[in-house]
């Protein structure tokens, strides 16, 4: 089946108006519009991760061992009859591979998000989390070169809360909640321009450096 913008908006339309839960949908429109892997992952519930282990080192923010990820590229027939597989999951997206992601806290980030928008400056995708964190998604090696471009810029030293999330690492994607905590949200949702390519984070660092320095003292 083909995949389209129109197809999805369609689609969205009809699970609002019937109620339904828009796991699938969102895990079609990852796959099949922005390009993105997506990996099914563990719920929390008061704490309690549903993988069972009582000791979860990341309750409701890790995948699940059993599960096979919806692969980048999938149509809507393909990422639904995927994700039936695994009823309740949350959506994952695994770093490294089309983005890695910048964190900052989400008062730092939003602030950080006005002023680069009024530089001009180009943002990829933005999210938020219920532990009141923004991350900002941008080309695959920011984590490899974080050191040297905060070394490069004089923040190395500055004690900054910013740290780069590279391959290895998931984040949980909206509509998802994050460890039972509350749902993940977009600040800037993803584009058919910026969820392929995300920016370089040299772009952003500068500003968000210097505003979280701010924020913080």
């Amino acid at each position: 089946m083909g995949f389209t913008i129109g197809g999805i908006r369609e689609m969205r339309s009809g699970a609002r108006r019937r109620g339904r839960a828009t796991e699938c949908t969102a895990v079609a429109e990852y796959t099949g519009l922005w390009g993105w892997d997506v990996v099914p992952g563990a719920r929390a519930v008061s704490g309690r991760c549903s993988c069972g282990d009582p000791v979860c080192a990341a309750p409701g923010a890790h995948p699940l061992s059993f599960a096979e990820p919806v692969p980048a590229g999938a149509g809507l027939d393909d990422a639904v009859k995927a994700w039936s597989e695994y009823p309740g999951a949350a959506l994952l997206l695994p770093v490294g591979r089309a983005f890695d992601v910048i964190e900052v806290a989400e008062a730092a980030g939003r602030r950080a998000l006005v002023r680069l928008e009024r530089m001009g400056l180009p943002l990829g995708p933005v999210c938020a989390t219920p532990t009141r964190r923004a991350r900002f998604f941008v080309a695959p090696g920011a984590a490899a070169e974080l050191p040297r471009l905060l070394y490069r810029m004089g923040w190395d030293d500055a004690g900054l809360d910013l740290h780069c999330l590279g391959p290895g690492s998931y984040v949980t994607a909206p509509p998802s909640d994050l460890g039972g905590l509350g749902p993940v949200r977009w600040l800037r949702p993803p584009t058919l321009d910026t969820a392929g390519a995300p920016p370089q984070a040299r772009l952003l660092l500068g500003t968000l450096a210097y505003i979280c320095h701010r924020t913080h003292f």
